[in-house]
């Protein structure tokens, strides 16, 4: 992940920014979205998660690849305790995820399981695939352009977890008084593999850029 910020210039690139609005047109639009957390975005963007929840009226759901009730209830309770409204993803889970070996197939019978469409972040190929083989749509955020997750989501924010949340979240401010034509008018105009594409060029040139830079400051081993 670090390798890949650098590679962009550790900043919100402009094919990001595009998937932040076509992501906040879609979870705006969705009948009922939910926000996924694992371990990592627990402890990266834990206050964003919670106001992104608030602006959408949409429950997190922890889970967890390596998980065991004890670490979930950890998790809910930091982020119940840090203001958010709803925390699924502990006493309510079924069997929801077909093809998944790990504990990641369970998810909340009131979250995941009846979601239109889920947020991930920092998320597994794996999962992010069985996601979309029943039915969901999904928003991921992923500084990999080229990972699976990234090419089997809907929409793939390609940017830092800790800038991608703040940034979603002040777009779904601007965007929640636009009717839903106007919204369904930006998704129309979305796509995925075209940013994906944008991302992959950015980078390219500024691997260009970096190389020429090397090459010409010199450096020699005196003897």
């Amino acid at each position: 992940g670090e390798c890949f910020d650098y590679l962009i210039g550790e900043r919100t690139i402009e094919p990001a920014r595009k998937a932040i609005k076509a992501s906040a047109a879609l979870l705006l639009l969705a009948r009922r979205p939910v926000i996924s957390v694992n371990g990592n975005t627990a402890a990266l963007v834990p206050e964003d998660l919670i106001k992104l929840s608030r602006e959408l009226g949409a429950p997190l759901e922890v889970n967890l690849f390596y998980t065991t009730r004890e670490r979930a209830e950890r998790i809910a309770r930091k982020l119940a305790m840090l203001g958010a409204p709803r925390v699924l993803g502990v006493d309510d889970v079924v069997e929801g995820v077909p093809g998944l070996s790990s504990e990641r197939r369970l998810v909340s019978r009131e979250g995941i399981l009846v979601a239109d469409v889920v947020l991930v972040a920092l998320e597994d190929g794996d999962r992010t695939e069985a996601l979309k083989r029943i039915g969901k749509k999904v928003i991921a955020i992923d500084l990999n352009p080229l990972s699976r997750t990234a090419r089997a989501a809907d929409i793939t924010i390609v940017d830092n977890v800790v800038r991608a949340v703040p940034l979603l979240v002040e777009e779904i401010k601007i965007l929640k008084n636009r009717s839903r034509e106007e919204l369904e008018e930006i998704l129309k105009s979305y796509d995925n593999n075209k940013v994906l594409g944008e991302a992959l060029l950015h980078i390219k040139r500024r691997l260009e850029e970096i190389s020429l830079t090397l090459m010409g400051s010199g450096s020699t081993i005196a003897t």
